[in-house]
């Protein structure tokens, strides 16, 4: 067996550290989908407006996004969440939410 090349064993780190942070980024994403999940399923918006709703609170409290969505999940487990994530969520929430479903009357739901 031959032995690599300095700039062999320099690749093999470089691809090593790649797919470290791909494994990062996948356990990342599917953080922040759960969160986004959570959300909508809470906050009754769709996906798109819960993917800005959590941008827009991490954003606001100057959290990284993984972060909030961290602090989210664990909000949905324990119903603990910072007060300040929790009032920028709620601000949030209030002007960019809940959604109406499809073919619902304007006006609420239809009278007895």
């Amino acid at each position: 067996m031959t032995m690599p090349t300095d700039g062999g064993a320099d690749r093999i780190l470089q691809l090593e550290k790649e797919v470290r942070q791909l494994k990062d980024a996948v356990v990342s994403h599917a953080v922040v989908d759960q969160a986004i999940g959570m959300i909508v399923a809470l906050g009754r918006v769709s996906p798109d407006r819960g993917w800005t709703v959590l941008k827009e609170v991490s954003q606001r409290t100057n959290i990284k996004l993984r972060s909030i969505a961290d602090m989210i999940l664990v909000w949905g487990r324990t119903g603990a969440l910072p007060a300040e994530v929790r009032t920028v969520l709620e601000e949030t929430l209030d002007r960019l939410g809940p959604t109406r479903l499809p073919d619902a009357p304007a006006d609420g739901p239809p009278k007895p």
